[in-house]
């Protein structure tokens, strides 16, 4: 099969990380008809088409297989990058969108604890993407070779992976007073009010917010009234504006609820959801400091692995 050109598996991975030929051009700087030109050459070296032309576009299994090709690419010349940065600083242009090391992390942990770990990595130059999805979602894009590790609610290795605990993320049911005052008991969120009470829920992948209220009341499963607000932050605000109850990580409300502006509407209940870090099972200073950043921040503020 011989070796890939290394700028034709980029072109393959600009067109399935752009979501089409013409932003995988701009992003380039060649062509539409380069672009198509570079990936019908990749597809003829393999024997099989890469990419499957629906909305939104999709790698095939084997586009995959090369994506992930890419990403170690990537991976090792970071690491290049990184030890020559050390023998000789001034040789060292900006970082490069085929030098982009992609990850995968919740939302609420990005809202949260993951930023301040990578700030370090990030002030050092090291050209990083998060991409965020539901925790329990974000292990897919490792698997599809999309990104290099991910904070998941997994806890297996996916093949090829190590993974490392971090810790567990605290969830607590939160409103403001006025809405506790006049729309619950109590005013607390109970098993007779809760079908009636709007909740704020990330996106519909999103079951935290029913599986808080399993948990909370001993039922097996619950339909929901809920509001949907695709950001950590933005479920936050929403409840502060008075659009109903949200379960949301203690480290985001915390604050709040010490002001006074938020209160506990679930009190005897918290949600512990434990949270891992996958990554590719390589020798790599790049991973190995991604690893070692967001255990340490992970130690600091999320709540201690239960053993087992």
């Amino acid at each position: 099969m011989g070796t890939f050109d290394p700028d034709a598996l980029e072109c393959l991975a600009a067109i399935v990380e752009e979501g089409g030929f013409e932003r995988a051009a701009q992003r380039l700087s060649i062509t539409q008809s380069a672009v198509s030109q570079r990936l019908r050459a990749l597809e003829a070296q393999v024997g099989t088409v890469l990419i499957v032309r629906s909305r939104p576009l999709k790698a095939t299994s084997a586009g995959q297989l090369l994506l992930k090709h890419t990403k170690i690419l990537r991976l090792l010349r970071a690491d290049l990058e990184r030890d020559l940065k050390e023998l000789a600083p001034s040789s060292l242009r900006g970082a490069r969108e085929e030098g982009r090391i992609s990850i995968a992390i919740n939302a609420d942990s990005i809202a949260t604890w993951a930023l301040p770990a990578l700030t370090e990595l990030a002030q050092q130059g090291l050209p990083m993407e998060i991409i965020t999805d539901d925790q329990d979602f974000t292990h897919e894009w490792l698997r599809q070779g999309q990104v290099l590790g991910c904070v998941t609610t997994l806890k297996q290795a996916l093949r090829g992976c190590k993974v490392v605990p971090l810790g567990a993320m605290e969830y607590v049911a939160v409103a403001t007073p006025a809405f506790a005052r006049d729309r619950l008991d109590t005013p607390l969120l109970t098993a007779h009010n809760f079908r009636a009470i709007p909740l704020v829920a990330f996106n519909r992948k999103d079951d935290m917010q029913s599986e808080f209220v399993s948990k909370a009341f001993g039922l097996k499963s619950v339909t929901l009234n809920q509001l949907f607000v695709p950001s950590s932050e933005g479920q936050l605000r929403a409840v502060l504006a008075g659009w109903g109850v949200s379960v949301v990580p203690r480290l985001l409300a915390q604050g709040l609820l010490d002001q006074g502006l938020l209160v506990n509407v679930a009190p005897a209940c918290s949600l512990p959801i434990q949270l891992y870090w996958h990554c590719w099972n390589l020798s790599s200073e790049v991973l190995d400091a991604l690893t070692a950043a967001l255990k340490q921040s992970s130690a600091q503020s999320l709540v201690s692995c239960a053993a087992g």
